[in-house]
């Protein structure tokens, strides 16, 4: 299973589809604006190949990644063996893990990681990540978002109105990644997003990107 699902996760990845290129280049962008280096924890990290290129060149001090799949950590460890600095790859479910992790992080980054949650589970995650932070540290978002009075099935319909550009995909492949977003994504709205950052105890609540598709949005969050 992981073989089929990797295969169809890594064309969305190659073919661009989710906006991953543009994504972790803002990441890189609001990196290279931190004042210090940085510990860095790449929450739901997969195989990293996306994260490496965004940490090119900043300032990271020490790499922590966390992923459910053991598969996709070994591929992480030989993608990370480039960064000048130590990783530290742990197999767990975040829901899980973050509430009890103690090693000091700066940034914490989650990257299509919560999608499938209800809002108040993401909440709890977000309350979580706010624990770990210092004053002056960050937590960055890319997820599922729709536009203020949009509703989960105008956010699916239009997910559902990308199919003529996934051209990469067959028929197979598109029905399998869609009949699981149909299943298990729930976007919150831009209001959402803002209302629990605040509810998680963050202070200050920023957009940094918008794909554009408009199916997803970066949001920067500050204790």
């Amino acid at each position: 299973m992981f073989q089929q699902a990797w295969r169809i996760y890594r064309i969305v990845v190659d073919e661009n589809y989710l906006f991953h290129r543009e994504a972790y280049a803002c990441l890189h962008q609001i990196l290279m604006e931190m004042p210090r280096p940085f510990r860095f924890l790449d929450v739901a990290c997969g195989d990293a190949t996306p994260s490496l290129d965004a940490l090119r060149g900043t300032a990271i001090e020490h790499y922590y990644g966390l992923d459910l799949s053991e598969a996709a950590l070994a591929l992480a460890q030989k993608t990370l063996e480039v960064l000048p600095c130590p990783v530290t790859l742990e197999q767990g479910d975040l829901v899980k893990r973050l509430p009890a992790w103690t090693e000091p992080v700066d940034v914490v980054w989650i990257g299509l990681g919560l999608h499938h949650m209800r809002t108040p589970e993401k909440l709890a995650v977000m309350r979580a990540v706010r624990r770990l932070l210092p004053p002056d540290g960050l937590f960055v978002l890319y997820e599922d978002t729709s536009p203020d009075g949009e509703t989960r099935d105008a956010w699916v319909q239009r997910w559902d109105d990308q199919q003529p550009f996934w051209t990469a995909y067959s028929v197979e492949d598109w029905n399998v990644i869609t009949d699981h977003v149909h299943e298990a994504d729930f976007p919150e709205t831009v209001s959402s997003w803002r209302h629990l950052g605040h509810d998680a105890g963050f202070t200050m609540v920023e957009e940094r990107y918008v794909a554009p598709s408009d199916l997803f949005r970066i949001f920067t969050y500050r204790p």
